[in-house]
């Protein structure tokens, strides 16, 4: 079975191939943009596509699945790739699979060495962050819960001890270790996943409540 990942949450989108193994995943060809580059037209996004394709000496019609960064990171990217994927999904019947960016980001700092715990931080804006704790070793453990906190609960936990981790973390923590959402690492999380799903039924993770405000009816203009 032969996966495309697309992770566009970071200030690097990155898209690879990778083919399944009994228990692990085989790199066969990966593509990225350049750092802080986030402002791609959807046709960058789909030469991303058909370079990592490229590289992996892999037709379009010899994917079978698509794995997904949902977030959270930045919003532009991530409708992005989900977009990608339902069109994607429309045109040739592969399947999908939605995976969260925050643990695919663990993933990707256990794999550059990093052990202990580690707390993940990324910019949500309004002077929030998205936070969450995992434990690495020998597993990726998750140890505390995707959540938005304020700067200052963010700095708690860093005095509690834990490595900070994030796509910019140097912004807010210049001792901190600054780590990608990677596309490799997406793919091979999503090597034995079955939990496929249809495209209109891809979100991004955003944990704010979605708030509106109603317009008024059209007035009605007295007849002259």
């Amino acid at each position: 079975m032969r996966i495309l990942a697309i992770e566009f949450s970071s200030p690097v989108r990155s898209v690879a191939v990778v083919e399944t193994d009994p228990g692990r995943g085989i790199v066969l060809g990966s593509a990225q943009s350049a750092f802080g580059d986030t402002d791609r037209r959807a046709s960058d996004a789909l030469e991303l596509v058909d370079a990592a394709l490229r590289a992996a000496g892999v037709e379009r019609e010899q994917v079978d699945v698509l794995a997904v960064g949902l977030g959270p990171g930045s919003y532009a990217g991530i409708r992005g790739a989900i977009s990608l994927a339902q069109g994607w999904q429309l045109a040739s019947g592969a399947r999908l699979r939605g995976l969260s960016s925050v643990a695919c980001l663990a993933s990707q700092a256990q794999a550059e060495g990093l052990t202990g715990r580690i707390e993940i931080v990324i910019d949500a804006q309004r002077q929030e962050f998205y936070v969450a704790g995992y434990e690495l070793g020998v597993a990726c453990r998750e140890v505390a819960p995707l959540r938005l906190a304020s700067l200052e609960e963010v700095r708690q936990r860093e005095v509690a001890g834990g490595t900070m981790v994030g796509p910019e973390i140097h912004r807010w923590f210049p001792e901190g270790r600054v780590v990608l959402p990677s596309a490799v690492a997406l793919g091979r999380l999503a090597v034995g996943r079955s939990d496929f799903v249809a495209g209109e039924q891809l979100e991004p993770v955003y944990l704010r409540e979605t708030q509106f405000v109603k317009a008024p009816p059209p007035r009605v203009l007295p007849l002259a």
